[in-house]
């Protein structure tokens, strides 16, 4: 089996856990889970919970605990998603080849299912409590993780700062900000995470957050040049949607071959630095590459 099989069965996998996560849809306010479901299940990479997986396994993680983290950590990528696509954001009608949830559901909804699915991601993880209760001090700085990386701090932080320089020209160091914590901070959670849960020492949780750090950064510079290279149908998305939004980019400052030279360096800092731990994860070496050049 190749590789992209071996990680088209990994993304099956975190299907179904995520799937047997989702709330049951009964009651009055049913309609905001079937909304939940349809923002959670329209299918994407699953980058976050895969890479936490691989990370847990990594340094020797081999029991349940980890699943209900893996679906609380989607939730919360598809709750910024499902914001982030609303008319007083980037207003997108189009998101993984299929309408926005605010689109199928109307505004109002859309703004409440992205905060329900906030919500529920921490409902979820502290599900871990009651599988190994032994294990409530790995598990409670697992979720303080969680929350300081998705919060004002981390990605929320940086969605700010993107809003507010909309339609600005700001500089590369106000760019990297914005990528640091808008893009890098879930993936840095969901490493730290993996790494925790799995028992790694300090020194390796803080080289695990660094690695991340660049892999979120090189993905999100990826994320600009595709934007301008790639095509609706390939992307699942609009493109030229930075363009539309007057965004700055890397593209924008350093020109497409800039941004590609940036992305390599990055990327092959945070493959370094993976080499370089104690333990291996041949898989995990690959899927880094794989994320940062990708096509879509």
């Amino acid at each position: 089996m190749s590789l992209n099989e071996i990680k088209e069965e990994k993304v099956k996998e975190l299907q179904e856990v995520i799937r047997e996560y989702l709330p049951e849809q009964k009651g009055p306010q049913k309609v905001i889970m079937e909304a939940m479901e349809y923002s959670l299940m329209a299918g994407g990479k699953r980058l976050r919970p895969m890479l936490m997986l691989e990370t847990y396994r990594m340094f020797g993680g081999n029991s349940e605990i980890i699943r209900p983290f893996l679906a609380a950590q989607e939730m919360i990528h598809t709750y910024s998603l499902v914001h982030d696509d609303l008319p007083a954001m980037d207003n997108d009608e189009y998101r993984r080849g299929r309408k926005t949830t605010h689109i199928v559901y109307g505004e109002d909804m859309g703004i409440l299912a992205g905060d329900a699915l906030l919500n529920y991601a921490f409902e979820t993880a502290s599900k871990a409590f009651e599988m190994e209760p032994q294990k409530a001090q790995l598990i409670g700085r697992a979720i303080r993780i969680m929350a300081e990386k998705a919060g004002i701090r981390g990605m929320l932080g940086g969605q700010v700062v993107d809003v507010a320089s909309t339609g600005k020209k700001i500089d590369k160091e106000t760019l990297d900000f914005i990528y640091r914590l808008k893009t890098g901070a879930l993936i840095e959670s969901s490493m730290m995470i993996g790494a925790v849960l799995a028992g790694a020492c300090e020194e390796e949780i803080r080289t695990v957050e660094k690695i991340a750090a660049n892999i979120g950064m090189a993905f999100q510079i990826q994320d600009d040049i595709l934007d301008v290279t790639s095509t609706t149908v390939e992307l699942g998305k609009p493109v030229h949607s930075d363009e539309k939004n007057e965004k700055t980019t890397y593209v924008t400052l350093l020109g497409l071959e800039g941004a590609s030279r940036e992305v390599e360096r990055i990327s092959e800092e945070a493959i370094q630095l993976l080499s370089a731990l104690p333990a291996e994860n041949p898989y995990l070496n690959w899927l880094v590459k794989e994320l940062v050049h990708r096509r879509k």
